[in-house]
C-alpha cells in the first residue's frame, strides 16, 4: 500500500492543483468539506427526509416508462449518479438508482423505493465512501454495506450481484487505508453470499500507487469520462462473463 505520509500528500496536491489542495487541507482526516465539491442538486422538499426529491423522481420515472426486464440495476451514491449508465452500457437495459451524497444508511432507509418494478437480472452497488467521510468506522461501514447486500441477495436470490469496492481519490486520499479495511471486510462477506467483488479502486491508481488525477474532475473527488471508462470496462467484463439466459426469479 502506498504511503499516506507527507510525501504522498505533496504529490497529490501538485496533481489536483491549488484549489483541490486547499479543500484537502480543510477537510481533515475524515474528509469533511469534500461534500462541498459535490455538484449542486435541487433542494429537497422535506429536509426531514434527505433526498426525498431524488427518490420521488425515481418513482415518477418508473410510472412514466414501461418496466425494463432483465435490466442491470446500478445502486449507489454520486459515483453512480454521475455515471452515464445508459450511454456506457448500450445494448442492455439499465436502471440508475444513484443519488449524490448518499450513505449506506440512506440507501437502507429508502431501500424499497430504490428497487425497480420488475426484478433485475444483475445489480451493481457502489456505496460506503460517504459514510467514512462522515466519520463512520470501517467496521460500521462494512456492516451496513453487507446488510444492504444481504437484503438484495434475499430479494433477488438468483440475480447476479456485484459490489464495486471503495475507490481512492485525490481529495480523500487520507481515507484510503480505512477504505481498504472496508473493502477487505466486504470482499470476505461477498465470497460467502455469491456476490462478486469488483476491484474498481486498483484501476484508478497510477504506477506510483497514488490516485491518477487525470481520471478525476477538478474537485479531486468525482471521476471524469476517462475514469468512468475504467469502471465501464471492469463492469462490462463482469457482465460478459454472466450466463446469457436469465436465471433470476420471476415472481
Amino acid at each position: 500500500m502506498a504511503s499516506t505520509g507527507c510525501a504522498g500528500c505533496t504529490v497529490i496536491k501538485r496533481r489536483v492543483g491549488l484549489a483541490a489542495a486547499l479543500v484537502l487541507a480543510c477537510s481533515g482526516p475524515a474528509g469533511v468539506g469534500a461534500s462541498a465539491a459535490t455538484p449542486a442538486r435541487p433542494p429537497n422538499a422535506d429536509p426531514a427526509f434527505p433526498f426525498s426529491n431524488e427518490i420521488e423522481a425515481f418513482a415518477k420515472a418508473d410510472a412514466a416508462d414501461p418496466p425494463i426486464r432483465d435490466a442491470t440495476l446500478f445502486l449507489g451514491s454520486s459515483s453512480i449518479r454521475l455515471w452515464d449508465i445508459a450511454g456506457s452500457f448500450r445494448g442492455i437495459g439499465t436502471v440508475n438508482r444513484g443519488f449524490g451524497g448518499a450513505t449506506t444508511p440512506h440507501m437502507l432507509h429508502y431501500y424499497e423505493r430504490l428497487l425497480p418494478p420488475v426484478p433485475p437480472r444483475a445489480v451493481v452497488v457502489y456505496v460506503g465512501e460517504n459514510d467514512l467521510a462522515a466519520g463512520a468506522s470501517p467496521e460500521r461501514v462494512a456492516r451496513d454495506v453487507t446488510t444492504l447486500l444481504g437484503r438484495l441477495r434475499a430479494d433477488y436470490p438468483r440475480a447476479h450481484i456485484a459490489y464495486l469496492c471503495l475507490k481512492p481519490s485525490p481529495i480523500r486520499w487520507t481515507l484510503w487505508p480505512r477504505m481498504q479495511m472496508v473493502n477487505r471486510l466486504v470482499e470476505r462477506h461477498a465470497a460467502s453470499r455469491r456476490i462478486s467483488y469488483l476491484d474498481g479502486g486498483r484501476v484508478l491508481l497510477a504506477p506510483d500507487g497514488l490516485p491518477d488525477a487525470s481520471l478525476f474532475r477538478a474537485d479531486g473527488l468525482h471521476m471524469n469520462a476517462r475514469g468512468y471508462e475504467r469502471w465501464t470496462r471492469l463492469v462490462n467484463q463482469w457482465l460478459d462473463g454472466l450466463p446469457r439466459s436469465s436465471d433470476r426469479r420471476t415472481s
